[in-house]
């Protein structure tokens, strides 16, 4: 006999702009929410019957009501209002999970009056996932798209061989990958002092490029490594860090049949095929919950 597993439903992808005027200078905060609500939603599945079932309308319009009623002082602080909203307003609802993507914005400076121009920052983009079951708390902020380099300080030799091995060793080399990156906090009840959610992303961002910049890389998993470690030693309200990095490859360009020598200074950058490098750093002592497939988060 068939029988009804885990089931979620919600809004996704909902986009909503805030901004806020302070008399002639304007912010904006950018996001992409999706909502995701579980609970006593086997009748629907079963019978059709609606009666326990939010449509996801309304949640929609929550996203936008809440933005108006409570601003976005953080993509966090956002999620947690909402989450704990359908929780509690809603018997039938026992769990939210509330994903945010946040979109930067620089302010254009300019000779005229007020402060209103922006444009969009082509860099990472911002994520936090939150999830609430009516008790705990989970939440899970990171970034994706975050393109980085070394031009040097970057080795890679002393790797295994077999016959169908034609890498040849690299004792100096571009070194360069585009981040994704997720960390989960120790906040879990509203008991706890919450972090400072916009310090906290950016003190984060800041060691894991220090530690990219600083490193000096015999392999891409050693520089991932210090990366996750810095934010653990220096971030006290975080947990567990995993990154997924691609290594966007940089071939040196065969310039000897033009008589050119190429001293490390023309290469090939290639797209696909990529070395895909992931990993979880843990604070000692805690257990890793953040998903292998990032995908998936």
């Amino acid at each position: 006999m068939p029988i009804l597993g885990p089931n979620q439903y919600g809004k996704a992808e909902n986009r909503v702009v805030r901004i806020t005027r302070d008399g002639a200078t304007h912010h904006i905060k950018d996001l992409n929410v999706s909502v995701s609500l579980s609970g006593d939603m086997d009748e629907v599945h079963l019978s059709g019957s609606n009666a326990n079932v939010l449509p996801t309308d309304t949640t929609k319009n929550t996203v936008y009501a809440f933005a108006k009623e409570h601003g976005i002082d953080s993509a966090e602080q956002f999620g947690i209002h909402l989450a704990r909203h359908f929780v509690t307003s809603q018997p039938a609802i026992h769990r939210a999970r509330i994903r945010i993507e946040q979109y930067a914005w620089e302010r254009i400076e300019h000779g005229g009056e007020g402060a209103h121009s922006f444009v969009r920052a082509g860099r990472e983009t911002r994520l936090t996932q939150v999830t609430y079951d009516g008790s705990a708390w989970e939440v899970v902020s990171g970034l994706k798209d975050l393109t980085v380099m070394n031009s040097t300080d970057s080795e890679f030799w002393g790797y295994v061989k077999d016959k169908y091995t034609t890498l040849p060793e690299a004792h100096d080399r571009i070194l360069a990958t585009e981040v994704s990156g997720r960390w989960r906090f120790n906040w879990t009840d509203d008991a706890q002092p919450a972090p400072d959610w916009e310090a906290s992303y950016a003190q984060v961002k800041q060691h894991l490029l220090r530690a990219f910049a600083e490193t000096y890389s015999l392999s891409l998993q050693q520089t991932l490594y210090q990366m996750g470690a810095r934010i653990i030693d220096h971030r006290e309200e975080i947990d567990e860090v995993r990154f997924s990095l691609p290594n966007k490859h940089h071939f040196l360009v065969d310039l000897a049949p033009f008589g050119l020598k190429n001293d490390n200074e023309v290469y090939f950058a290639a797209d696909r095929p990529y070395g895909l490098i992931e990993a979880t750093v843990l604070r000692d002592g805690c257990e890793a919950r953040i998903p292998a497939d990032l995908t998936n988060l």
